[in-house]
Formats: structure tokens, sequence, C-alpha cells
């Protein structure tokens, strides 16, 4: 008798247990890592086990929505799909299939510099429901000439990662070796020139004279912003400082994120930067977070710490790699329904009405 075949997914964590099992161990161990000890991969999951939520009685609304409005457009819900490389080491389809099932659901999608398919080809499977995201290239007309492609593909926003001008990939991840073949071609980066060699002397340092050399400034960013009018989301922003700075030189958001734990690997939980920036910028200047969402729940404290929407990453892959398009779609239609019923018993039937009175403060008097 064969054996009976394992219980359909029902929620993220599912997805990422069946990925597992699914993945070559490089792929997965890619993936799932984050950088160096992986202390800021832990710390984003553990900030939002940490919080609860408070539930409320006797609260009725027939017209409660996930609805919001964001740089000038309604969308349906305010989970949105994160930038992630390489979609294709997990699925023949790609981030083509990702688009199908952000499409399917109204979610917008985020595509990556570093896709595995060129970003013509994953803005018309959007169809208007995309953003692109970009990394400043060492030459300026690279970058130009991504932000052209992005606007004439139909993209309605860029956002800009600034916090990983150098890497470290988990300890776990260099173990297990490389998740693709050397010879792997970004096709987004393919049309660019050679990066410049850089003669580095006998006792120089590959990360100050070598890649913080080309690494992006200020003026950088004040450039980027007087050739396009598309809004631009900075991405990777952990200080007040910094996200008042970014406001200031003209970017539209800001994405609180530490890269998903895959940069600075003692960085806080994304969830734990949040009160500050939002406090710092004010209530009306879009927020979004990024890193360690896993549920509606997830979504809902993010909201109630000061986010107007969050961005999934490494879920998607473990849903593609499982299911292609459908679980891609089967992920954020679950998402959404947890986030309304969190919504629901938490008596916040609209996203405005989800704050912080909302937590559990284990300060409240019993």
């Amino acid at each position: 008798m064969s054996a009976a075949p394992p219980p359909a997914p029902v929620c993220a964590d599912d997805y990422a247990r069946r990925a597992q099992s699914l993945l070559p161990p490089a792929v997965a161990a890619y993936i799932d890592g984050g950088s160096g000890d992986d202390q800021a991969l832990r710390a984003n999951r553990e900030a939002f086990a940490a919080v609860s939520l408070l539930p409320r009685v006797l609260r009725r609304d027939g017209t409660g929505s996930t609805r919001l409005q964001l740089f000038g457009r309604t969308l349906r819900h305010p989970i949105l799909l994160a930038p992630v490389a390489r979609h294709g080491l997990v699925h023949a389809d790609a981030a083509a299939a990702t688009a199908r099932a952000a499409r399917a659901t109204a979610s917008v999608m985020v595509a990556s510099t570093q896709s595995s398919l060129p970003l013509e080809t994953i803005a018309a499977a959007l169809d208007g429901l995309g953003w692109f995201q970009l990394y400043l290239q060492p030459r300026r007309e690279d970058t130009l000439a991504l932000v052209r492609r992005a606007e004439a593909a139909g993209f309605r926003a860029l956002v800009l990662t600034l916090d990983a001008p150098v890497q470290m990939a988990s300890r776990e991840a260099m173990r297990a070796g490389p998740a693709g073949s050397p010879g792997d071609v970004v096709p987004n980066l393919a049309r660019q020139s050679p990066p410049p060699q850089r003669e580095l002397e006998a006792d120089a340092s590959l990360v100050f004279q070598g890649a913080m050399a080309d690494a992006p400034d200020w003026e950088d960013l004040a450039w980027l912003r007087r050739e396009t009018a598309l809004p631009i989301v900075a991405k990777g922003v952990a200080h007040p400082d910094d996200a008042a700075r970014l406001r200031e030189l003209g970017v539209d958001g800001i994405a609180v994120s530490n890269h998903g734990g895959r940069a600075l690997a003692a960085a806080p939980a994304s969830l734990h930067l949040l009160p500050a920036i939002r406090a710092r910028l004010g209530d009306a200047f879009p927020l979004l977070l990024d890193g360690g969402v896993r549920s509606g729940a997830d979504v809902f404290k993010a909201l109630a710490f000061g986010a107007d929407a969050v961005m999934i990453g490494r879920p998607q892959l473990h849903a593609l790699a499982v299911a292609g398009a459908a679980g891609v779609a089967h992920l954020l239609k679950s998402l959404r329904d947890e986030l309304e019923v969190t919504m629901a018993l938490t008596g916040c039937f609209r996203l405005a009405d989800i704050d912080r009175r909302a937590v559990f403060e284990r300060t409240i008097p019993c």
C-alpha cells in the first residue's frame, strides 16, 4: 500500500517545512539563512512571538475592510511580496509564477534586480501591480538604464535597497556551498559593462578598499530622486536619523528592514525599529516593514507598531517551491484571511483602527 500524501499546507510555516524537504540542501540553506551567526534572522521571529494582542468583545461591523491607500493607489490588502532574488532556483517558471499569483490575489509584487527573469517579463505578468527593486550600480548610467526600463515596463514605484553594500552569507550556507551554478547570469544586469577592476595593494581590505569603494552615498540618492518621477521607497532603514534625512531628500516611503537578517548579523529586529522611526516621521509618512512576517497576526502586529503595510520574502519562495503559482496565491490568501480574523477579534475593522491599544503590554495592572 502506498503511503498517504502529506496534508496540504495551511499556513506559511507549513510551506517552509515542506520546502525544506523538497529543495537541494544548498538552495535551502541559501534561502533560509541570514548573515553570519543568524542573530538578526532569529531576532525578527522572536520579536513577533513576544507580542500578544488584546481581544475585544461585543463589537460588530459588517463594513470591515483591509483596503489602504499607498502612493495614490488603492490596494486590497497590506501584504506585499518583497523583492527576492533567484526564484528560478526553486521553480522552472521563476518569478513569472510568483507574478501570476500576485495578480490573481491583487497583491503588489516587488520585482528584484537580481531576478531570474528580465524585469519586462515580470511586469507583463503583473499587469500594473508591480514595483521594481533597485540596487544603485557602480556606474550611474547603468542605474539609469534600469530605471528607464522599469518606467517603460509599467512598474509603479522603485524600492531602493540601501542596507547591503556588502554581505556575508550565513555560516550554514557557507558550509552547504553555492546554491546555483558559477556561471549564472542575472538577466537584468546582462546588458551592463563589466564593473571596473581595482588594483588593490597586497595589504588592502577587500571590504574597505574593495566593495565599499563603489558603495552608494547620499549624493547618489539625491541624483536618483532628480532622475525619476516614480515614487521611491528606501528599503533597509533602521535608524531614525537616516529615515529623517531620506525624507528630506525626497523619498516617498521607507521600508524598515534588517534585510531579512541577511545584512548586519547583529542588527535589531525590524519590528523593534518601527516605533522610533514612526515617531520621528509622524503618522502620515508611508512606512513598510520587512522581516519575519509569517502570519496574519504578524501583519497586524507590524501595523500596530506603526507600519502601513508589510512585505514577505522567504515565504513566497517556500510556497513557490511547494506548489508553484497556486502555492503563492494560497499563501497570500491565507495571510489575508488570518489578518481579517485577527482584526475582527481585536475589534479593529479597518486598518486605520489598528494601533498600540490592541497590543497587550505586560505592565498593565491586573
